[in-house]
This record gives structure tokens, sequence and C-alpha cells, in this order.
């Protein structure tokens, strides 16, 4: 599968940063980590909620001037998480 994340604008009430992951055009999850990168989880849209191991720059790769990319980690992980 093809995976596209982008990041919604602002903040959540939370403080967290906001993320859409899309399998091919089709939302599948929301995906957040908080300001530091230490917490992050994802919600896919069937429910199903998740909290993640390890930090947000295992997840997600790139920003700044770079684009926002997964990882081969998340990708993986999206993988067996949406058959």
């Amino acid at each position: 599968m093809r995976y596209r994340i982008e990041q919604q604008s602002g903040r959540d009430a939370s403080g967290n940063y906001v993320f859409r992951i899309y399998s091919n055009d089709r939302l599948v999850a929301h995906y957040w980590h908080d300001y530091r990168g230490d917490e992050h989880g994802i919600e896919f849209v069937s429910g199903k909620k998740a909290s993640l191991p390890g930090q947000a720059a295992s997840f997600i790769t790139g920003g700044g001037p770079q684009p926002l990319t997964l990882s081969e980690q998340a990708a993986s992980y999206l993988d067996r998480e949406l058959v």
C-alpha cells in the first residue's frame, strides 16, 4: 500500500500535533504526537486507537523544508493493522 501523511493546521486542544494518513486517496487514520515527540499515537477511522512505542521520529520523517513522510517502520505497521 502507498501512504501519504499531511499535518492538520495548528494543534489540538491538548497541544498535540495532528496528522491525517491516507492510503492512496482514502483517509485511514489520524496520527498525533506531543510537542517534543516523546508521546505519540494513532486512531484509525474504524475507531481503533493505539499508543505507539518510541518517539515520533521513528514514525514520521521530514518536516521543515523536507516533505513529511512515513518511515518504513510506520508503513509496515499500517500494512499489518489495515489488513
